[in-house]
């Protein structure tokens, strides 16, 4: 069976454990019609021209993963920013795990979504904000919706901060089967609120899983969100997460994508900026080897004047891996003064790698600054050529200047945790000591 008429089979079962009387029922019943219509996207369709869905369509996943079991935290610790205190949301195949996790409801809610779609006192922020700018007409999206059970919710009121960045793990364990899960964060940022996140998916076994996951991001008034997403996952692991982000006047959104693991990892990321002064950033570090594919498509639309967005992505490929920078920045004619800036760049370390990239300007206002450019090379011979000469090694010397050209986006971090990590993770990916702290 293939996997569409897998997920309508499951849809079913997947109602037996659910209140069909809530008002969510009904959403879910919408969303799911919506995906029957539609199908998975495919390269014909302009945003997927470069990446595939077809080897994902083809495997029997579980829908319905069995319940977590317990895990050892010592197992799992090096998952977890350990160097650090946070609030933990942990999932195991998609369910929660209150033995790994710490929420909070002292002045903020970081907390379950599934609280926060069946309790009373979530109905006000529920109403006003879940699935009110995820894509209505993306096929994935829809699909996360209809399945929508658990996953992470975080209210952070006016003018107040969690004492401590919230950390969201996924971890998958099932054993039996290749395993679908589908999580939904829903993260909302009252007038001058703040708030860091941490997120990342894990497979723990060597079956095939793929996650599908939804946030929606809401930042009021000059409210701050930082957001870190780390995919280092094994090479048997499938992620398609769509972010959808509704920005207002003076708020600053940042988001960190660093793509490290995965078989193939789709990033869907859409800032939405309705009001004046605002600051968009999205930045990414992309890595991987051997026939590795991931692909970032990004879109930020300008809705009003003097406004922001910078949009820095660096990608490393070796092997017979893949790479996707699909940008697009659009400014309405009534975005007057803004400065958007759009930038990628890609080093081929292997003649087999391959690279698309497609930076896109749609401006229709006359008074901006916007700017967009790309480069696909190869390492500077000449500056490897000095290093070796200095009596650095060929092997490290590469490592080196390959460093120096990712580490230009871990510049933005403001977690040193989460710089430290990601470093790491850049020198064993890279497969040399660079010979220095982290």
């Amino acid at each position: 069976m293939e996997l569409k008429e897998n997920i309508l089979s499951s849809f079913i079962a997947f109602e037996q454990n659910v209140d069909v009387n809530k008002p969510l029922h009904q959403k879910r019943a919408e969303a799911l019609k919506v995906f029957d219509q539609q199908g998975f996207p495919s390269k014909k369709m302009e945003a997927w021209k470069y990446t595939s869905l077809e080897s994902l369509k083809k495997t029997n996943y579980n829908l319905l993963p069995k319940a977590s079991e317990v895990l050892d935290y010592k197992n799992v610790k090096k998952y977890f920013l350990h160097e650090m205190d946070t609030y933990k949301l942990v999932f195991v195949n998609g369910e929660y795990s209150s033995f790994l996790s710490e929420t909070t409801h002292d002045g903020v809610d970081i907390c379950l979504m599934s609280s926060a779609i069946t309790k009373e006192k979530y109905k006000r922020v529920i109403d006003n904000y879940f699935d009110k700018i995820a894509d209505t007409k993306d096929a994935l999206s829809r699909l996360n919706t209809a399945f929508i059970k658990e996953g992470a919710y975080i209210y952070i009121p006016k003018s107040k901060a969690p004492i401590k960045p919230v950390e969201i793990v996924y971890l998958t364990t099932s054993e039996d089967h290749a395993s679908m899960i589908q999580p939904r964060n829903l993260i909302v940022a009252e007038e001058n609120a703040e708030v860091q996140i941490i997120e990342r998916h894990q497979n723990l076994t060597t079956n095939e899983v793929f996650t599908n996951v939804v946030t929606e991001i809401f930042a009021h008034k000059s409210a701050r969100v930082d957001m870190y997403k780390l995919q280092m996952d094994t090479k048997n692991s499938s992620l398609i997460d769509n972010t959808f982000i509704e920005q207002h006047e003076k708020s600053e959104v940042r988001v960190h994508t660093f793509s490290f693991g995965g078989k193939l990892v789709r990033n869907n990321l859409n800032f939405y900026q309705k009001g004046s002064y605002i600051d968009s950033i999205l930045k990414g570090t992309t890595i991987i080897e051997d026939t590795q594919h991931v692909d970032h498509y990004t879109l930020v639309h300008h809705a009003e004047p003097n406004c922001e967005s910078h949009q820095d992505y660096k990608g490393i490929f070796s092997g017979r891996s893949t790479g996707v920078f699909n940008g697009k920045i659009v400014v309405d004619k009534i975005a007057q003064k803004t400065n958007a800036f759009q930038q990628n760049n890609n080093l081929i370390v292997d003649d087999k790698s391959t690279v698309n990239t497609k930076p896109q300007l749609e401006i229709f206002a006359d008074d901006v600054k916007c700017s967009h450019g790309c480069t696909i090379g190869q390492l500077d011979r000449s500056a490897l050529f000095y290093l070796q000469s200095r009596g650095i090694p060929k092997k490290e010397a590469e490592a080196l200047l390959m460093y120096a050209f990712a580490n230009d986006v871990l510049e933005s971090v403001k977690i040193e945790a989460v710089r430290k990590r990601v470093k790491e993770q850049i020198a064993n990916k890279l497969g040399v000591h660079l010979g220095f702290e982290f």
